[in-house]
């Protein structure tokens, strides 16, 4: 069909089998969907000693069926708040030398993030006159206005030299179309495949995992930081008191973990905190769960309240970002705003009394999520339609009106 090649940063390896999940998702929809994907995923030049020594033993290239990933080197300096702009640099010198020297010319260069994967590879898409396509999660157009001088102009730099802004939701691509010419701005949800979840097990995965049948299980999936919400529920854990209730928090780390441990042991509701959960044990903790709890106070569109909603699991969120695009409050689940601890607990003990609105909901959620088409497979059917109509618009400009097939 076509050829593509992608880059991301954040990207599940050898050492973090964890990180950027949904990056790997996306780039296996795109292989599967036969566009050739050459994936890179540069890595920081490993220290003897500190958080990023594991990488000295990390493999250059790396298999995961559909594609293979390379992980070529580039300066990651810290701290990150005053030489994050220094790193994207050392990104653009090195990261395009290594394609440039590994692969065949692409037809197009996707990159998982605005920056520094998007950045770091214009020099390679203005030397081969190649469209250059860029995600946009959150994080970069969010928090904007507080990014490092030297960063900002960079990640604005990408938006206007980029062929494609692909956002994750309307509220993102609003604040893209502020910054960037609004015709190369679309919004491509990404998703989560129901046939992932066995909620048809739910009963053998309660006996196994020990929870009663009828207990309402709350359950939150992400790192464990003041971003997603993390303060708030360590201060609600240990007011809480609702019988027949279990929390299960499943993370991979952030520096409130200890916090919330704390919380957890003050607490007098059954909770368990899991770490390094195999992507097949959370979809089983999705399965079982009533309630999905997520009172962000910043997201783009979150993967994991697509999994609730793959899962039939009612959600419990706050109104930030995307994530009123995806919960249809009172229907699906319910939001709340962010920060507001006691509109948080009110819900919270209103919807863990009554199983059976639950229930209701996630069904509801699930009918959702396929009338929108929220799967993985639509979301790379969304990518390769932009990718092909920027195909044709450069044969046409070169003199040759013939689509690229």
């Amino acid at each position: 069909m076509y050829s593509i090649v992608a880059t991301a940063t954040n990207h599940p390896d050898a050492v973090n089998p964890y990180w950027g999940l949904f990056n790997h998702r996306i780039l296996k929809s795109l292989a599967d969907e036969d566009i050739t994907v050459d994936a890179v995923s540069p890595r920081p030049y490993a220290p003897p000693v500190g958080p990023y020594s594991a990488y000295s033993s990390l493999p250059t290239i790396e298999d995961f069926g559909s594609y293979t990933v390379h992980h070529p080197r580039f300066w990651y300096l810290l701290p990150k708040r005053l030489l994050y702009g220094i790193s994207g640099e050392s990104y653009a010198k090195r990261i395009p030398q290594y394609v440039e020297h590994t692969f065949g010319k692409p037809d197009v260069v996707h990159a998982c993030h605005i920056y520094p994967d998007g950045y770091g590879m214009l020099p390679y898409v203005r030397k081969h006159d190649v469209p250059l396509f860029v995600i946009s999660h959150g994080k970069f157009l969010n928090d904007f206005e507080e990014l490092p001088p030297t960063v900002g102009a960079k990640v604005q730099e990408t938006l206007d030299a980029a062929t494609g802004v692909l956002c994750v939701s309307d509220a993102l691509a609003t604040k893209a179309r502020s910054r960037t010419a609004r015709s190369k701005v679309s919004t491509v949800p990404i998703g989560a495949d129901p046939d992932e979840f066995p909620v048809d097990q739910q009963a053998r995965l309660r006996r196994d995992l020990e929870i009663a049948p009828d207990a309402t299980v709350v359950l939150f999936v992400g790192e464990f930081t003041e971003r997603k919400g993390i303060s708030e529920l360590q201060t609600l854990m240990p007011e809480l008191d609702l019988e027949d209730t279990e929390f299960v928090f499943v993370g991979h780390g952030g520096d409130k973990e200890s916090e919330l441990k704390q919380a957890i042991d003050n607490s007098d509701v059954s909770t368990h905190l899991y770490t390094g959960v195999s992507t097949n044990a959370l979809h089983e903790w999705f399965a079982v769960a009533d309630l999905f709890l997520l009172p962000s106070h910043a997201e783009g569109r979150p993967t994991v309240i697509y999994e609730a909603m793959a899962s039939q699991t009612a959600v419990l969120a706050s109104t930030v970002g995307g994530i009123p695009e995806q919960v249809a409050d009172g229907k699906t689940g319910v939001l709340v705003p962010p920060g507001d601890i006691e509109t948080l607990e009110s819900a919270l003990v209103s919807l863990t009394e009554n199983r059976d609105r639950l229930q209701q909901m996630g069904k509801a959620g699930l009918r959702r999520l396929r009338r929108k088409r929220w799967t993985w497979a639509d979301h790379a059917k969304r990518i390769k339609e932009l990718h092909m109509a920027a195909l044709e618009d450069n044969n046409t400009v070169a003199g040759n009106p013939q689509p690229t097939s």
